[in-house]
């Protein structure tokens, strides 16, 4: 009798936790998690490789609307000193300090996104539209989103997360980044992979 009731009480809290796990993050205001947020990019070398770098310094703020994802709003704010490029050459000394700072390739310049629109494309799946603020210059970029989904409590951290994937390409002509083009590519892959939580109070 004693076991069967120290299985129940065990029980309650393991299962109350997977029922947390299973519903939606409510509406509300979120942030990018830095430990779980990555902005990779690319672009082709010569047209044998493709050079990938990433910035590490990223930071999105997300008001989201679980009834309508639609009417979601979103900001992002990158440092573009913060890029690394594991660049494998250590004689070329402050390689990534002066990618990220000179006038010739990122400025040293925030680099912004603000969204205007989002557009549900399928159950988890939507484009994001917005103005792309890089090395003093805006133009618009179109990004395709994934909703990976969302808990109401993750079991780790016991908050609530939502998660996204998202894929874009922009020509950095259109910023007047014409650094040795066409040997190194003018289009520049985007790779976004985040995961985003409540801020903390």
């Amino acid at each position: 009798m004693y076991r069967l009731a120290l299985v129940f009480l065990l029980a309650a809290p393991v299962q109350a936790l997977a029922e947390a796990a299973t519903k939606p993050a409510p509406s509300g205001t979120y942030v990018s998690d830095p430990a779980h947020t990555s902005l990779t990019w690319r672009i082709s070398h010569f047209g044998l490789s493709n050079y990938t770098a990433r910035f590490s310094t990223v930071s999105a703020n997300l008001a989201w609307d679980a009834e309508n994802p639609a009417q979601s709003k979103l900001s992002v704010s990158i440092d573009p000193t913060s890029v690394k490029t594991d660049f494998p050459f250590p004689q070329v000394e402050d390689f990534d300090r002066k990618i990220g700072a000179t006038p010739d390739f990122l400025a040293g310049k925030p680099i912004s996104f603000k969204a205007n629109s989002i557009t549900l494309t399928g159950e988890n799946t939507g484009t994001v539209t917005g103005d792309l603020t890089f090395r003093g210059e805006t133009h618009p970029v179109t990004l395709n989103v994934r909703f990976n989904g969302s808990v109401a409590k993750h079991p780790m951290d016991k908050l609530p997360r939502l998660g996204f994937s998202a894929t874009g390409i922009v020509k950095r002509t259109d910023w007047g980044l014409d650094f040795a083009v066409p040997a190194l590519g003018e289009d520049v892959a985007l790779q976004i992979e985040t995961e985003m939580v409540p801020p903390k109070k």
